[in-house]
C-alpha cells in the first residue's frame, strides 16, 4: 500500500507504545540453540507454541542434534510429535529437515534466508523466525496475529503474508522489525483479540483507525 509521512509517524508511535506495554516480549518457543529453534518453529505450524513447548523436552533429549534426528526411528518420532496432530506428516518433515541439515550444511543451521529456505519444510516465515531470534537479524515474521493486527491498525490492507511484510518494511525502522512482531503477537493474544478486542485497555487505541474510524463525509 502507498506510504506517507503521516502513516510512518503513526506506525512508529504504535511501535513505541507497544514497546512500553510489552517490554519483556520475546519468542514464545522454548529453545537453547539454532537447531532447537528451527525444529520448534517448523512444528509450530497449525498448532500452538504452548503445545510445541510441551513435547520439546522429550524430542530434544532423544535427538539433540541434526545427525541424531536424521537417524531417528520414524515410528518413535511419530509418537513423540503425536500430541501436535498430523503426526505422520510432522515426523516425516522433521526427518527431511534433519537430513538436509546433515547433507547440505554439515549439521549446522545456516544463517541466511536463502540457505534456510533450501531446507525441506522451511518457508520464509520459519526462516525469518530463526534469523531474527537466533542470528540477531532484524526480520518481519507475519503470523496470524501480526497479519491481523497489521490490518486492524491500518498498516496494510493486504492478506498475503509477503505483501504484509513488504508494507511493514516500508513503514517501520529496520531495527524495530523483530521486536515489533513479538509485541504484536503478545498484544493480539492478550488485548487485541480477533472476536472481542479489549479497546478500553489498549495501549495503542488512540492510534488505531479501527477503534477510531473516520466519519463518512455527508
Amino acid at each position: 500500500m502507498p506510504q506517507d509521512p503521516a502513516a510512518h509517524h503513526r506506525a512508529v508511535q504504535v511501535s513505541r507504545a507497544l514497546a512500553r506495554a510489552y517490554p519483556d516480549a520475546a519468542c514464545a518457543l522454548d529453545f537453547s540453540n539454532a537447531f532447537e529453534l528451527l525444529v520448534a518453529t517448523v512444528l509450530s505450524a497449525q498448532t500452538t507454541d504452548v503445545r510445541v513447548n510441551q513435547i520439546s523436552p522429550q524430542l530434544f533429549s532423544k535427538w539433540p542434534t541434526p545427525k541424531d534426528l536424521a537417524g531417528a526411528d520414524l515410528e518413535e518420532l511419530q509418537q513423540v510429535v503425536r500430541p501436535l496432530g498430523m503426526f505422520r506428516r510432522r515426523a516425516s518433515s522433521l526427518l527431511g529437515l534433519a537430513e538436509g541439515l546433515v547433507r547440505d550444511f554439515d549439521g549446522q543451521v545456516p544463517g541466511t534466508r536463502k540457505e534456510l529456505m533450501s531446507l525441506p519444510g522451511v518457508g520464509r516465515k520459519t526462516a525469518n523466525v530463526v534469523l531474527g531470534n537466533w542470528f540477531g537479524k532484524s526480520e518481519i515474521t507475519v503470523d496470524t496475529h501480526v497479519g491481523r493486527l497489521s490490518r486492524r491498525l491500518g498498516f496494510t490492507s493486504e492478506k498475503d503474508p509477503l505483501k504484509v511484510e513488504g508494507d511493514l518494511r516500508a513503514l517501520l525502522p529496520h531495527a524495530d522489525w523483530t521486536m515489533l512482531c513479538h509485541r504484536l503477537i503478545f498484544h493480539g493474544r492478550q488485548v487485541c483479540t480477533a472476536r472481542a478486542p479489549k479497546c478500553t485497555i489498549c495501549p495503542v487505541v488512540s492510534y488505531c483507525p479501527s477503534a477510531n474510524p473516520v466519519p463518512a463525509e455527508s
